[in-house]
């Protein structure tokens, strides 16, 4: 079968779905019958993704390119041109659209549509399958396209897609704030679809079976009007089981949006909080602006008042941060009770503005995506080695919300020292593990739980059956039938309140439902 344009991209995973493809398509107008989807993972081998494409004898090619699949789009792309060299492939997306002259990705493929490719690529494809005729420079750039004439997506969300993918949704683009690690500071303004059109949108995914949206706004709550008209929308029908990601602003948080959120559901709702830093002169070094005493009383308010999960973001990394500053930061925020805290490290990404800093704060970054820091002036090699291993443990035992009772064990056991600090207790734990594992990832959950019993009872001294007891509880908390060997004791009780399934959450993504499951027990005892 002959398909004269493909749609593709590499996804991180499955469970993710590509916004942009479904955008393109949708703004292909009377060639959309001769356009179709194709999304494949970044774990297929590329030869095998090039054997697909090529099967159906495509003209035209468009590949969107991102941080997270820029190395295997370099390999596809080099092997398509090899094989196929009279196929053009045509590349867009964030990784694309800055510092192109330079990318090798970029030389390896014909053309390059910067920014926005809603109407540059159905233009070009029109003129090339028309007459043949290609634009003279490899770079197309274009003007921002009139939001309020862009088709919408959503009815290329395929029924796989609202059964097993994540549905990306959108009220606005663009981000008014200027942010220097984010692509969004280049943004001139924030241009905003229109709402009851989107709204629309919504119902027909809602009564298609669609029960999980995530907003990819960046200032979702901005505007008090657009927030208000979308979460009483969503609102008015959450008996249906809806589960809403959304992106705010962490200072901006009026009366009325608190009066709304405090009657959605426990755990339909989850805001994720870009804090960053919570050192003033870091922040102002990034142009980086919150007010922290409303960032305080925002998130004091949501967790006491509210069922929404919170994710709140830290950056290590920043130029001028060191690890105090940034122990200090964490231990700050840890004491507002975020669910989870997303410890990540800097990346450069293409056309940041905070490329201004690499001389004075001597910010080297890594030759590959995903780019990240690899020294500043104030954080050496060694110490954001043991950062990155810090996150990835951090979120395996704090953010997965398996762990509840144990990293509460830490934050307690960090309250009753001298100087108080639940960063420098996780990190002692971060050094444990570090000696322990070789690597940081594909660690089963059992060789979690073992790590964690051997550090409870042989670095922190306590007695086997306490230790089994605590660590019990977590483990029988994941839904598991039977406790493993390891934790058994002859006296060790096994807790009751099996945290699994039946609590009417079934909508609600893993993760979440733990952290929702740990409330209510705290609420309860």
């Amino acid at each position: 079968m002959t398909t004269d344009i493909l749609l593709v991209t590499l996804n991180s995973t499955y469970q993710h779905s590509s916004f942009g493809l479904r955008y393109l398509y949708a703004n292909l107008e009377d060639l959309q019958s001769r356009a179709q989807i194709l999304e494949f993972t970044i774990a297929r081998d590329p030869r095998d993704i090039a054997e697909n494409l090529l099967r159906h004898k495509p003209k035209i090619i468009g590949i969107g390119v991102y941080i997270w699949n820029a190395q295997e789009s370099l390999e596809l792309v080099s092997l398509l041109k090899r094989i196929s060299p009279e196929t053009l492939v045509v590349l867009g997306g964030p990784e694309v659209s800055h510092e192109s002259e330079t990318n090798p990705l970029c030389q390896t493929a014909d053309f390059v549509i910067k920014g926005e490719a809603d109407f540059l690529f159905r233009d070009f494809c029109r003129n090339y399958l028309a007459s043949s005729s290609l634009p003279e420079q490899k770079i197309i750039a274009g003007i921002l396209p009139d939001i309020k004439t862009i088709r919408s997506p959503y009815e290329f969300y395929s029924d796989e897609d609202i059964k097993n993918r994540v549905l990306y949704v959108e009220v606005s683009r663009g981000c008014p704030y200027r942010c220097e690690y984010c692509l969004s500071s280049l943004d001139k303004s924030v241009r905003n679809f229109d709402v009851p059109q989107f709204l629309a949108e919504m119902q027909k995914l809602m009564d298609r079976g669609a029960r999980q949206f995530k907003f990819i706004d960046r200032t979702f709550n901005l505007s008090p009007t657009t927030c208000t008209q979308i979460l009483e929308f969503f609102l008015e029908r959450i008996h249906l089981g809806l589960f809403l990601h959304f992106e705010m602003v962490p200072d901006r948080l009026p009366a009325e949006i608190r009066e709304l959120i405090k009657k959605f559901p426990a755990g339909s709702l989850q805001f994720e909080i870009g804090i960053q830093t919570w050192n003033p002169e870091v922040a102002r070094l990034v142009s980086r602006r919150n007010d922290l005493e409303k960032v305080k009383d925002n998130f004091r308010f949501l967790a006491a008042e509210t069922g929404v999960h919170t994710h709140a973001d830290l950056i290590a990394g920043l130029p001028g941060e060191d690890i105090h500053s940034f122990a200090k930061g964490f231990d700050i925020l840890a004491e507002l009770r975020p669910d989870e805290i997303q410890v990540g490290i800097l990346k450069r990404l293409k056309g940041a503005p905070i490329s201004r800093h690499d001389k004075e704060w001597e910010m080297v970054y890594s030759a590959h995506p995903p780019f990240q820091i690899l020294r500043t002036k104030s954080m050496d090699f060694a110490t954001l080695q043991t950062m990155n291993r810090f996150s990835k443990y951090w979120d395996l035992y704090a953010n997965s919300g398996t762990f509840k009772s144990f990293v509460e064990s830490l934050k307690k056991a960090s309250r009753e020292k001298e100087h108080q600090s639940f960063f420098w207790e996780f990190y002692d734990f971060n050094t444990f593990l570090s000696q322990r594992h070789a690597q940081s990832h594909g660690i089963s959950q059992l060789s979690l739980f073992e790590s964690a019993l051997t550090y409870l009872t042989e670095y922190k001294g306590w007695p086997e059956q306490d230790a089994k007891t605590l660590l019990g509880e977590d483990y029988m908390a994941t839904g598991k039938k039977e406790l493993p060997r390891f934790l058994k004791a002859g006296e060790a009780s096994s807790p009751s309140g099996n945290q699994g399934s039946g609590d009417g959450k079934g909508n609600l993504p893993k993760r979440q439902q733990r952290h929702l499951a740990a409330k209510t027990e705290q609420a309860s005892s």
